[in-house]
């Protein structure tokens, strides 16, 4: 069954109702950590997500460069996302990305449903919204598209947006790009293990197999923002996540046993180490919960690049030089796609045991 039009969270919004429907409505547990997220952006007080400049990542300059990949090893083990800036994407390519994909969501949701996937049938590239198929049977407050950015001969560019005309060309040199910056990313995480420089970078697929999905998130304007599900609280499943936005606040970390509001950095990626980094450096780097909250004001628009493995070449573990007597390993071995559905299992669960 495809979705279908009534079913989109941005015709639900632009409908004039005053109330979100229940099943957009977050657990009850998570109600009362909720502000409105413009004055929670600009709060100062506690701690707020690093920022690594990666100007000097190559630096010819030994000590220059050691400090730069020490600030990235930090922050991933301490916060396991940080704002990267001078990462060596030119402003012009990210805003002709922001550009593209705001210029697809500002069609008329009639255009967009030429893309619409089909979830039940396994179709999960293009236009599409959540299904309720957690057992709490709640949605999140978005819209998004979806497809795979990266390598390029494992792509289908026949369900990536015709209009506008610069979609395919922009998105698919940011790719690349990020493609680019993930290998050095992982190069300095696996010298921060005491690991081979490509350690990690094989270990995820290397060139030939790690993905790069692309997945826009649109957030409508939201009546009730205090109650509303954006994106529910969870761990990237990947090996790292880049995101983009339109520089609408809404991210949120779980930290120290609160929730950080990330600021808005502008001409900053915001980079996630996720699960399967976490699993392979036996929990050393961290894979931060966090969620997404929406806004009465403004849509929110956010890039998503998530960098997965293989679903099945791959057995995920902790490498056995991140382990020892004293550190046994935290994490059972699994591939990618075991590791997706034991997550999945285990939310069902819990979305269970608390009704």
């Amino acid at each position: 069954m495809v979705t279908t039009m009534s079913s989109r969270v941005e015709s639900l919004a632009s409908s004039g109702i005053l109330s979100i429907p229940k099943e957009y409505i977050r657990p009850k547990e998570e109600l009362t950590s909720i502000g409105n997220i413009f004055e929670e952006e600009m709060k100062e007080e506690g701690p707020q997500l690093p920022t690594i400049d990666l100007k000097d990542i190559e630096s010819e300059d030994k000590e220059v460069r050691e400090k730069c990949r020490e600030a990235l090893k930090k922050a991933a083990m301490e916060w396991g996302v940080m704002h990267i800036v001078n990462h060596g994407i030119s402003t012009e390519l990210m805003d002709r990305v922001r550009v593209t994909g705001q210029a697809f969501f500002d069609q008329p949701v009639e255009e967009k449903e030429k893309y619409a996937n089909d979830q039940a049938s396994g179709k999960i590239q293009g236009y599409g919204s959540k299904l309720a198929n957690n057992a709490c049977g709640q949605l999140e407050w978005e819209d998004y598209f979806f497809h795979l950015a990266y390598p390029e001969d494992k792509r289908d560019l026949s369900i990536w947006p015709k209009t506008p005309t610069d979609y395919i060309p922009a998105t698919s040199e940011y790719a690349k790009e990020l493609r680019g910056l993930a290998t050095k990313i992982l190069s300095v995480l696996s010298l921060g293990l005491g690991l081979e420089e490509d350690r990690l970078e094989k270990e995820v697929g290397g060139i030939e197999e790690l993905l790069l999905q692309m997945k826009i998130n649109y957030y409508p304007k939201c009546p009730q923002p205090e109650l509303a599900l954006g994106v529910e609280a969870h761990t990237d499943v990947s090996a790292l996540t880049f995101i983009l936005h339109n520089m609408v606040p809404g991210l949120q970390l779980f930290y120290n046993d609160k929730w950080v509001t990330a600021k808005c950095v502008p001409n900053s990626i915001v980079m996630h180490i996720g699960d399967t980094i976490e699993i392979l450096s036996n929990g050393k780097y961290k894979s931060i919960l966090h969620r997404g909250l929406v806004n009465k004001e403004r849509v929110r628009i956010s890039w998503a690049v998530f960098c997965e493995p293989p679903k099945e070449k791959i057995i995920l573990k902790p490498l056995s030089e991140t382990t020892s007597e004293a550190e046994p390993p935290l994490f059972p071995p699994r591939t990618f796609s075991q590791h997706i559905e034991h997550k999945l299992f285990r939310r069902c669960q819990e979305a269970l045991e608390k009704k």
